[in-house]
């Protein structure tokens, strides 16, 4: 062998040796760095996500439907979209103050909320838009909370994901 031909071994010897004791390559180290930036990108945006909601223009159909068990902190507004709901309770009967618009509700009786248009931005970019319409059906009080099966119907399919987005924690919204 040659000196040149002992050097090109030795060379190849010492980066399998370098390898084996951990060594990346550089194509390893450039997967990972792709990885690594597009895992950050998808934090972002989820944390990015915003439901924006406004008044219905016109008319619309709700054939997609998802109900959830909910409760609401007595004597509390809480904001659901764009409505404010602030419900007190006496006995079997609720007084429910929706967007300014009071009205007493026993046990099992509905309340619908006016259709409202919601729009999803991730990352400031418009992602999804659908009307929807929200039911309350008043189930009672325990523990100082007031408890609704609260229906979601939208006008195109919505994810569970971005509903609850629009849900907020104070209600407790569990899927039925």
């Amino acid at each position: 062998m040659t000196g040149k031909e002992l050097k090109s071994l030795e060379e190849e010897r010492s980066e399998s040796r370098a390898k084996e004791q951990g060594g990346m390559s550089l194509k390893t180290k450039a997967l990972l760095g792709i990885i690594g930036v597009i895992i950050i990108v998808l934090i972002v945006a989820f944390l990015t996500i915003n439901v924006t909601t406004t008044a219905v223009s016109d008319s619309a159909s709700f054939p997609y439907t998802t109900t959830y068990g909910v409760s609401f902190p007595e004597g509390e507004t809480i904001a659901v979209g764009n409505s404010h709901i602030l419900v007190l309770s006496y006995q079997n009967e609720m007084f429910a103050d929706i967007d300014g618009d009071r009205e007493k509700l026993v046990v099992g009786e509905d309340r619908v909320l006016s259709p409202r248009h919601a729009r999803v931005t991730v990352l400031g970019i418009p992602a999804m838009e659908t009307d929807f319409q929200i039911t309350m059906k008043y189930k009672g009080v325990r523990e100082n909370r007031s408890y609704f099966d609260l229906t979601v119907k939208t006008e195109k399919q919505f994810p569970d994901l971005l509903l609850r987005r629009l849900l907020p924690n104070e209600i407790d919204a569990r899927p039925i």
